[in-house]
């Protein structure tokens, strides 16, 4: 199983990425041993995850969210969490 997930950064913006888990990566975001946005830009919470059956559909869902502007990513996390 895949997931895709967002995170919230303690400055407000938001990151998207992908893994196979999800409490691991996070750690691995707020140890500095993430990807090289987390480590300048320190995570602060799971905002969103998102399962996918195979590396490809996780692939491909996290490079069409990672092409929407912040508005339409904060609906989707509106829908998620009212």
């Amino acid at each position: 199983m895949y997931y895709v997930y967002i995170l919230k950064c303690k400055n407000g913006s938001l990151y998207t990425g992908l893994t196979t888990d999800v409490t691991r990566r996070f750690h691995e975001h707020k140890t500095g041993v993430g990807a090289r946005y987390t480590r300048s830009q320190k995570v602060d919470k799971i905002v969103y995850t998102e399962e996918h059956p195979d590396r490809s559909s996780a692939s491909k869902r996290e490079a069409e969210i990672k092409s929407w502007k912040r508005e339409k990513k904060l609906i989707l996390l509106k829908k998620v969490t009212p």
